[in-house]
């Protein structure tokens, strides 16, 4: 038992370390820093007219992919789990190729389609549409890298639950959508609550793929951790960490979030 105790405690203790070390010290070094030159500077950096354009171009950009990917994923979930047909796997490996390829790869992929030099320039010239260097562009890559979170978080629920009810109510005559918003939705509410605040937080901290395609121009395709790093390579420290520090407090939000709709579906 005592050998039990000891190996519970070293193990509480290595997760303790490595969680201090890994998160919870750099938590405190960004809001610390981000205070030293007083509560006024911060204002004065979290209020500047880019930042402000910054957030408001993450936010945006943060609820388009949210409505897109709340479509997608519940129009792919729905087609996966209710219909057999030939090619289920490979959409299945489709919807997960964000999660193998790395998001400069992906802001890389959109710039050979939409850039100058891409094969589709002709045609979104010739419509006098700019994608890349432009929002539609980050919108795009964001929205790439987000996709697989609501379907990996709700195929998993409806696959372990089966579809016996929403057979019985389709030999009834109950339309595919009245089956979808009686039965299949009050399954996979939390599970789709979930996929949304994972998409959410990716969605806001993105900086890979749209730091390739959005050009850097700032105050129009600067979002905020694009911000953040043109602020620390301007060597404004202050100014920069004060700006990181938003992306921090909507992660300890998001994270509260998170662990509410934990709690509710433990409970429901």
């Amino acid at each position: 038992m005592k050998k039990q105790n000891l190996v519970k405690y070293l193990l509480i203790g290595i997760a303790v370390a490595f969680l201090v070390i890994m998160l919870i010290l750099p938590l405190i070094f960004v809001v610390t820093s981000s205070l030293s030159n007083g509560v006024k500077a911060y204002f004065s950096a979290i209020t500047d007219k880019y930042t402000l354009e910054a957030l408001k171009l993450t936010l945006l950009t943060t609820i388009l992919t949210i409505i897109v990917n709340l479509f997608f994923g519940i129009m792919s979930t729905w087609l996966i789990f209710n219909y057999k047909f030939r090619g289920k796997s490979i959409l299945l490996s489709l919807i997960d190729i964000p999660f193998a390829i790395s998001p400069v790869v992906v802001g890389l992929f959109y710039v050979l389609t939409f850039g100058r030099i891409g094969w589709l320039f002709p045609l979104v010239d010739f419509l006098g549409i700019q994608i890349v260097f432009a929002v539609p562009a980050i919108v795009l890559v964001t929205i790439f890298v987000t996709l697989p979170f609501i379907t990996r978080e709700v195929l998993p629920v409806l696959e372990t639950r089966g579809n016996e009810e929403e057979q019985v109510a389709a030999m009834f005559g109950a339309s595919s959508f009245r089956i979808f918003r009686k039965i299949t939705l009050p399954h996979i509410k939390w599970p789709l609550a979930y996929g949304l605040v994972l998409t959410t937080a990716r969605a806001l901290g993105e900086y890979g793929a749209v730091s390739v395609v959005s050009g850097n121009l700032r105050g129009k395709t600067v979002t905020v951790p694009l911000q953040v790093e043109m602020l620390y390579n301007e060597y404004q420290f202050s100014s920069s960490y004060a700006v990181a520090s938003l992306l921090v407090i909507i992660a300890v939000i998001i994270l509260i979030i998170r662990n509410i709709i934990e709690s509710s579906a433990q409970h429901d």
